[in-house]
């Protein structure tokens, strides 16, 4: 059995990613950390709704396999 190789996110930390998760939702906020499967923690997350519309969640953890695509909103 292989060892998990942790992400190379530590640039993104403190910076503002947007992810792409499985369901058709899309969040973005701070990334506070991460962890070698890729589950992270966004605080300041808003949950891009349907029709435009933004709802503040907070501080939140996502599970790694629910991550379909993480995009940069600043330069890295």
């Amino acid at each position: 059995m292989s060892k998990a190789h942790p992400p190379e996110l530590k640039k993104w930390v403190a910076r503002l990613p947007a992810v792409k998760l499985n369901g058709g939702r899309h969040v973005q906020g701070i990334l506070r950390g991460f962890d070698p499967f890729m589950n992270l923690v966004i605080d300041e997350c808003v949950e891009m709704a349907a029709g435009g519309q933004q709802n503040n969640i907070g501080m939140v953890v996502i599970r790694g396999n629910s991550i379909i695509m993480l995009e940069a909103l600043e330069r890295v």
